[in-house]
């Protein structure tokens, strides 16, 4: 005998299966989107901005006003810290991005985007900007203010994610 009631056990399913659901819409819908807009990479030496596609990927995780950590961008990228340390001071000595002390943490390292970051950020992207645009001009001003405030917070989420498993594998293997 269960310690729920009958009408508990299906309100407890009905939330499963509706978190199952939503987990089906972004698995569908994230690939529809990234194949509608999505252009071939481009290797560093064949851009005025001299960015392989990790670079490019570097600087989109990036800000241009909420600093993230060099730790915290490294274990979202899954790369090592020093491999991602290496990929800073270059992007930051072609003025892609800023590397400040973290306010928190002197030793730390605070990221930031730059508008040249910016510039060149885009013009590597995978996502290809005029698609993007046509993409968006499909959505009303609301339908598109909401679904970029959806993407931001999905990415907000992505790097809380990153953070809970980097710290669950590093509980592991102690």
């Amino acid at each position: 005998m269960t310690k729920y009631r009958p009408r508990e056990i299906i309100s407890r399913m009905r939330a499963r299966s509706r978190t199952a659901d939503e987990v089906e819409t972004l698995q569908r819908c994230y690939p529809q989107i990234y194949l509608a807009c999505h252009v071939q990479h481009i290797r560093a030496t064949s851009t005025v901005h001299r960015l392989s596609a990790r670079d490019s990927s570097i600087l989109a995780h990036l800000s241009p006003t909420k600093p993230l950590s060099a730790g915290k961008l490294a274990a979202h990228m899954g790369i090592g810290v020093s491999t991602l340390s290496a990929a800073i001071t270059r992007l930051a000595s072609l003025g892609y991005l800023r590397r400040e002390s973290s306010a928190s943490d002197r030793r730390a390292a605070a990221l930031t985007l730059t508008s040249q970051g910016t510039r060149a950020m885009a013009e590597t992207s995978v996502l290809d900007a005029q698609r993007v645009r046509a993409l968006l001009a499909k959505l009303s001003r609301e339908k598109c203010r909401r679904a970029l405030e959806g993407m931001e917070i999905l990415a907000q989420a992505s790097l809380q994610l990153a953070d809970e498993l980097k710290t669950k594998k590093q509980k592991t293997e102690k």
